[in-house]
């Protein structure tokens, strides 16, 4: 090779700087006296009491690796679920878990499917594998069986469904999600991202233990994040089949699992108590918010989650960013999702009941002067 075509610095590899690094949403309201942050869509009622103990403990032994395995974890999750704990692969994190199954899966030449609003991090672990990302378009922001189907080719290696879907809001049935996994290849591996299954109250919902104990190519993840209270300890799992286990954990850190996660998960986990309560909060909650904002004229996608997704249509004369710019104003923190294709929307964690009526009431504001000034 010539000198003039030899790289002056080390090049990352083809996919990677076609990745959008991830944007968490924002965390301050500048200027604000009192900041409600609704924009990662954390619990208002915080982690179990029981947690925040467990997690002092670790304070004495932080010279101390924690257990490679998490054998205990495992065993509490398995318990709690009716699982085999040996089915089980824990992460820093469901992204972290994400990321090792296209890691396992996907190379170079390989494609991996998500629907159009699916989650970021689908199409940022694809790219980091190598693998070229395909977009599945939905139908009234809904991922669609059929649409999906029609993007699986010989290249196909991973279909990632997030259900519910974050930052929709919406679901899948389990009958159509049982009816994609019936018409995938079978050595296609379909990823069900079940981070909000907690939350959903629907009968026709499931979130996927069943096709994973029945089948060798359904993962499901699941998270400590969002209802458990411990998105800054980042912890997350999957149940899988035992192939993907083993694939998994010869290629996930050694100790990605950090030790206060471990004492803290395995406490939120015996707290039931404190987990319905979270369930009865967002059962007020969620309906409330999503008729409040409704009567004043702005459109709320039906949801099953923690959050709902609010359009601000430019017809209407009204605008997501002004209205963010308004809401942050009053420290009222929302997320902008255009890096999500929805520019014109905003996703709204439910909060504690005072953020949600402030919410409510800084939304009118806006969309009075909006309107009439």
């Amino acid at each position: 090779m010539s000198s003039s075509s030899t790289p002056d610095r080390p090049i990352p590899r083809p996919g990677v700087l076609a990745i959008d690094p991830y944007i968490p949403g924002k965390s301050g309201a500048p200027g604000a006296m009192k900041i409600h942050k609704l924009s990662s869509n954390e619990t208002p009622l915080g982690p179990s009491p029981r947690a925040v103990e467990a997690f002092a403990t670790i304070a004495s032994k932080l010279e101390l690796y924690p257990d490679g395995s998490v054998a205990r974890l495992r065993a509490a999750i398995a318990g709690r679920f009716g699982l085999d704990a040996d089915r089980i692969v824990c992460g820093n994190g469901s992204d972290d878990i994400l990321h090792l199954l296209a890691m396992a899966y996907i190379g170079p030449g390989d494609e991996g499917i998500f629907t159009t609003h699916g989650f970021l991090v689908y199409r940022i672990a694809i790219l980091a594998s190598g693998g070229t990302p395909i977009v599945a378009p939905e139908t009234n922001l809904c991922a669609d069986v059929d649409a999906i189907l029609a993007c699986v080719t010989p290249r196909t290696k991973i279909v990632y469904l997030a259900n519910p879907n974050n930052p929709t809001g919406t679901y899948m049935p389990f009958d159509e999600v049982k009816r994609l996994h019936a018409s995938l290849p079978r050595h296609v591996l379909l990823v069900l991202d079940a981070a909000y299954a907690e939350y959903v109250r629907r009968n026709d919902y499931a979130e996927g233990i069943e096709l994973v104990a029945t089948n060798e190519n359904v993962v499901m993840t699941r998270t400590f994040s969002k209802i458990f209270g411990l998105a800054n300890l980042r912890l997350g799992w999957c149940y899988a089949p035992a192939a993907i286990c083993d694939a998994l954990n010869r290629i996930r850190g050694p100790f990605n699992v950090n030790g206060a996660a471990l004492e803290a998960g395995i406490a939120a986990l015996e707290d039931v108590k404190h987990v319905e309560g979270a369930i009865e909060h967002n059962e007020k909650w969620l309906p409330w918010l999503s008729h409040e904002i409704g009567t004043l004229g702005l459109e709320v996608t039906p949801s099953v989650a923690n959050f709902v997704l609010i359009h601000f249509p430019p017809s209407s004369g009204l605008s997501a960013a002004d209205a963010d710019a308004f809401l942050t104003g009053r420290g009222l923190v929302l997320r902008a999702v255009g890096a999500y294709g929805l520019p014109h929307c905003l996703r709204l964690t439910v909060g504690t009941e005072e953020a949600n009526r402030l919410v409510v009431e800084a939304l009118r504001a806006y969309v009075e002067a909006a309107r009439h000034g």
